[in-house]
């Protein structure tokens, strides 16, 4: 046999198939990253989806686990042109009588405004702030015997419990409801237990170091990873869907940025029956429903914390959220339904035109649907911004099928790769010794439907890389 065109071939170019590459071009090797749209970034995308100058976010906007990735933090980025700004408060939690909780960079001034809860709120965090920068690495990735195993037992404890569980320790209406905001990025009933883990990684980075906005749009991470992915020598090919593994030019390895139901279409023939019985029982979530506006105005929030946030957490009470997610999840449509929202432009004036700003928002809905939810949507929002429609220049929604269309990942909407709950959040995507490992040799899979699951942090795909270097380079990082 002829020596292979490339050392390593990555699949996708999300976040997590540009870290895999990055961390295996790092080592040396010569790598190729094989994007099927012809803009890379996967989640990482920017354009005009309204009107010329109005730059939207096209999914995600907000990026505390970005700058607080153990991976990315390696990496000289801002040599690359990434910048963020930092919203005056990571995000706010208005309520209907006018008064908002808020999640701010100090953990003090959060607990003060939280009234009779500070001493709970101070309780919970504190020590969890401390420990983070220890245990960061261990929780951002597979199951393994932590470096840090007090301060890690720690975190379970809470982590592993329900939001609602949880929620017990607050009295007030203000903590009760920023909690249950923050819980609900799960996306799952906050009667599930594992709940917790995602409301308190949260809270843990914006005291720590905030919930940046990327200047320019999201698109600025992924154009920065590439571009010292390309610096370092690798090879970027983007508008060529793979759908088989003989599409694949030759290489020693190949690392797949997709989620288990595309790598059965690719791959399924070469994998045991154990695994591909286990990838085809794998579980998808709840979807989202998505809206970008141009706007005349700012959003007229009547809370003035709220005005001051980057991201917004609209949803009103623990018992209000908690009621909308669970009928999400029973595959119904919420009347009232929590609503994540991010008013970058406030921040960022790179974002709209001079005096314009932008707004982006979505909700969850049963996976699969196509029931619209704008109206919905909007009329959440004015809810607690009177005035806001009278704002809106122009809009563009996203239903679960077009999310899917526009990132094959998003499976019905999913935009977290696979549910993790307590059944998926140590056996993504399938119960192994090692979750990035399939069961044919030199394949692996480095998407966000591995630990430590969703979000831009990179480490799916940093944990991946290593992998494949051990096994296939007997290089060890």
């Amino acid at each position: 046999m002829g020596k292979p065109d490339f050392d390593a071939v990555v699949v996708g170019s999300g976040p997590n198939g540009l870290a895999a590459a990055i961390a295996l071009q790092q080592e040396g090797l010569s790598v190729l990253i094989i994007e099927g749209k012809n803009e890379i970034g996967g989640g990482l995308r920017s354009a005009e989806l309204t009107l010329p100058g109005f730059v939207h976010d096209v999914c995600s906007a907000i990026h505390p686990l970005a700058i607080g990735s153990p991976f990315f933090n390696t990496l000289p980025l801002q040599d690359y042109g990434l910048f963020y700004t930092f919203p005056d408060l990571a995000a706010a939690h208005p309520f209907d009588d006018g008064t908002a909780a808020v999640l701010g960079s100090s953990i003090e001034e959060t607990a003060r405004l939280l009234g009779d809860d500070e001493q709970a709120y101070l309780k919970l965090l504190k020590p969890l702030v401390k420990d983070w920068p220890d245990i960061a690495a261990d929780v951002l990735g597979p199951l393994h015997f932590p470096k840090h195993p007090i301060a890690m037992a720690k975190f379970g404890l809470n982590a592993l419990t329900s939001a609602t569980f949880l929620a017990k320790r607050f009295k007030t209406k203000a903590a009760r409801g920023l909690w249950a905001g923050m819980a609900a990025h799960s996306i799952q009933p906050l009667s599930n237990l594992t709940t917790s883990a995602i409301g308190l990684v949260l809270m843990a980075a914006a005291h720590l170091k905030g919930w940046p906005i990327p200047v320019g749009g999201s698109k600025e991470i992924a154009n920065a990873l590439s571009s010292y992915f390309i610096a370092l020598g690798g090879k970027i090919e983007t508008g060529r869907y793979i759908k088989s593994l003989d599409e694949l030019p030759s290489s020693r390895t190949v690392l797949f940025d997709v989620t288990p139901k595309q790598l059965l279409q690719i791959a399924g023939h070469k994998f045991s029956s154990i695994y591909k019985w286990q990838l085809e029982r794998y579980r998808y979530g709840m979807g989202v429903f998505k809206v970008d506006w141009a706007l005349d105005e700012a959003i007229p929030f009547t809370a003035k914390e709220a005005r001051r946030a980057g991201t917004v957490h609209i949803g009103n009470t623990l018992e209000e959220i908690t009621l909308s997610e669970k009928l999400s999840w029973q595959g119904k449509h919420a009347d009232k339904p929590f609503v994540l929202l991010a008013q970058q432009s406030l921040f960022d004036t790179s974002r709209a035109p001079e005096g314009k700003h932008t707004a982006w928002a979505y909700c969850h809905v049963p996976n699969g649907s196509v029931t619209d939810m704008t109206e919905t949507i909007e009329k959440q929002i004015e809810r607690f911004a009177p005035g806001f429609r009278d704002r809106i220049l122009a809009k563009h929604t996203m239903n679960t099928a077009q999310v899917e269309a526009y990132n094959p990942n998003y499976i019905g909407g999913d935009i977290n790769g696979g549910v993790i709950d307590l059944g998926q959040i140590f056996t993504r995507p399938a119960l192994r010794s090692s979750p990035y490992r399939t069961s044919a040799k030199g394949l692996y899979l480095c998407s966000s439907s591995t630990p430590p699951g969703g979000g831009v942090h990179g480490m799916c795909g940093y944990h991946a890389a290593k992998c494949a270097l051990k096994d296939v380079f007997s290089i060890t990082i």
